[in-house]
């Protein structure tokens, strides 16, 4: 009887990917396996077509005869015993092959380990932040234990070969019917273990330390900005890279000055008289000071924009401005004559009909009013 397809037995597309290719034949394993199907002598037969099947695709050079020449490219390779228990892996290594990842299992000695991220929150001030500059740090670091040398062992004393796993760094496990493969839970997977512990660093090598790193803060840079640096981060494991540090940005409240995005905003008080005949202010910038001209009838909240004066953005684009919002100041303690001279004025703006301030005279308040006015006809619906 013809073969069936490889590809139709494991109930995939012939573009499927390695892993894809492992999950169907993991569905199939588990589904057909003889151990878990007694009473159905089929079911040894569908397994015994999957893992043939997978053992085909999931290598490279056989898959490519195979998805050129059919069968006819493989069978010459295959033994004609592949197929069941008998004749190479049995099913028990097969698994542990495909499925190992489900219970943490692997082989041999242990894998290279990353070491983790770390992330400093860093405080800098304005100015610091939008000229840039260079700040000194420590971190928690590790280097080699000064009494072992690294090595973890007392002195005097090493390592031996791992009792539990004979060196081989991964042990066999009975789940069930499945025996799967595990690093060795003794030594770890390296194949070794230390007779006696260094007392200094408790058999770890490494001792843990101060590390002292200058940082370059760029020009632009602003709270909750993150400069990466490679490297400098927590060491490996097994001869891993260590990993990363991220420096996180705060800026510090300033007494004078806000940011919002590349600009800057400020605030400053001027006089009554300044404000209403007129006058020119010293306004503070990041590069000094600088003179505003105030125009006559300049009324409390009036922003005034000094285009350049702001924050060049760290990832470039146009540099900001500095906003002054200017706020008239009422005269507080004044003398009795300082009043008299008030209310001479007053009476000045109301002229001889007497009655209110002309309202020329109240801008803002006349809009306000016509804005009150205007709410309660609404109100009225009129």
């Amino acid at each position: 009887m013809a073969k069936r397809c490889y590809y139709e037995i494991l109930e995939v597309e012939r573009t499927v990917s390695g892993d894809e290719l492992k999950k169907a034949y993991r569905r199939l394993a588990m589904k057909y396996h003889p151990d878990r199907n007694p009473d159905d002598p089929s079911a040894e037969e569908k397994f015994k077509e999957a893992k043939e099947a997978f053992e085909t695709l999931s290598d490279p050079q056989k898959r490519a005869a195979y998805d050129q020449f059919g069968h006819a490219g493989v069978n010459a390779g295959m033994g004609g015993g592949r197929g069941g228990f008998g004749g190479g892996a049995g099913f028990a290594d097969i698994f542990g092959e495909v499925f190992g990842d489900i219970f943490g299992g692997g082989g041999g000695r242990s894998r290279a380990y990353r070491g983790a991220d770390m992330q400093y929150h860093l405080k800098i001030s304005l100015e610091e932040a939008v000229r840039g500059t260079t700040v000194e740090i420590q971190i928690p670091s590790t280097e080699p234990c000064d009494v072992c040398h690294g090595t973890g062992a007392k002195p005097g004393t090493g390592r031996r070969t791992c009792g539990t796993c004979h060196g081989a760094g991964a042990v066999r496990v009975q789940q069930g019917f499945f025996s799967i493969q595990q690093t060795c839970p003794t030594c770890g997977g390296s194949g070794e273990v230390i007779e006696h512990l260094c007392e200094a660093c408790r058999g770890a090598g490494r001792v843990e330390t101060q590390k002292t790193l200058s940082i370059k803060i760029p020009a632009g840079v602003d709270t909750g900005d993150r400069l990466r640096h490679a490297g400098e981060g927590g060491p490996g494991e097994q001869g891993g890279p260590s990993g990363d540090l991220y420096v996180l940005i705060e800026v510090k409240p300033h007494p004078i000055f806000q940011r919002q995005d590349a600009d800057l905003l400020c605030a400053m008080p001027i006089s009554f008289v300044t404000a209403a005949l007129g006058g020119e202010i010293e306004v503070p910038t990041l590069d000094g000071r600088i003179a505003l001209k105030i125009p006559a009838e300049t009324q409390t909240g009036k922003v005034f924009r000094l285009r350049g004066k702001g924050v060049q953005p760290v990832r470039g684009g146009t540099k900001g401005d500095l906003l002054v919002t200017v706020h008239v100041e009422t005269p507080v303690k004044l003398t009795n004559e300082q009043k008299e001279l008030l209310l001479a004025f007053e009476r000045s703006l109301i002229g001889d009909q007497g009655g209110e301030i002309p309202a020329q005279h109240r801008p803002r308040e006349r809009s306000w009013m016509d804005s009150v006015k205007s709410f309660f006809d609404d109100l009225r619906g009129e």
